[in-house]
């Protein structure tokens, strides 16, 4: 899944890599496929969604190109109505309150089908709500920056990922930092303070005990602060 990289550190700690930095080892991970997938995972609020869009921004010389795709998991998200007939919608965001099978179809499919358009769906946070077909993957795109948290969980459906990766990237950020981001995201989307707390650290942070566990196989990791330029 990997290939050698002398910026990346041996034993896991974090590499302090620029973004021009992550882009040329995306770029050099291509080979004679036509397409690669790069994912991103790590827990919530690492940062991963900021670094995977500004990745790709990077990669299309800041809007002018279209050789990546922006590809998120959460577009996977089981409908809130699918949550309430199964009694998980207090848990959304659990590993099980996802399409994985859907999701891995969806990226061999990616890789699969290069001569024509795509289409994956999206997550709004505004309506906390999947947006089907949103995604746009065109013929031709070379490289999908995939994102999300349970790309290397070792069970299934989750654990046929890693063999679709060029690489998977580790995107890691300090305990109390996440929380800091993750109360303000939930706030901003409706919650009272005490209320985004108590999801932040109940539900989220159970997330982050099973995501955590998957460092060790990534094949880099980074820091989820804002990388620079």
């Amino acid at each position: 899944m990997s290939i050698p990289d002398p910026a990346a550190v041996a034993d896991g700690a974090v590499a302090d890599l620029t973004l021009d930095a992550l882009a040329r080892r995306a770029l050099g991970l291509l080979g004679d496929s036509g397409r690669i997938i790069v994912g991103i995972t790590g827990s919530p609020g690492a940062g991963k969604t900021t670094l995977a869009k500004q990745l790709v921004d990077r990669l299309n010389d800041g809007g002018t190109g279209s050789r990546a795709v922006y590809l998120p998991m959460d577009g996977f998200h089981l409908a809130n109505a699918t949550l309430d007939r199964l009694g998980l919608h207090d848990r959304k965001g659990a590993i099980d309150t996802f399409d994985g099978w859907g999701f891995v179809a969806l990226l061999n499919r990616v890789l699969d089908e290069q001569g024509h358009t795509v289409y994956a769906p999206s997550f709004e946070r505004t309506v906390d709500e999947g947006i089907a077909g949103e995604v746009a993957i065109p013929a031709g795109a070379e490289i999908v920056i995939v994102e999300g948290n349970y790309l290397l969980v070792d069970q299934e459906p989750w654990n046929r990922i890693p063999g679709l990766l060029a690489e998977a990237w580790f995107c890691e950020t300090a305990a109390d930092e996440r929380l800091n981001r993750l109360v303000d995201r939930h706030t901003r989307h409706g919650r009272s303070p005490e209320d985004a707390h108590a999801w932040a650290s109940s539900v989220d942070g159970a997330n982050a005990i099973l995501i955590d566990q998957t460092r060790v196989r990534a094949d880099l990791v980074v820091s989820g602060a804002a990388p620079a330029h």
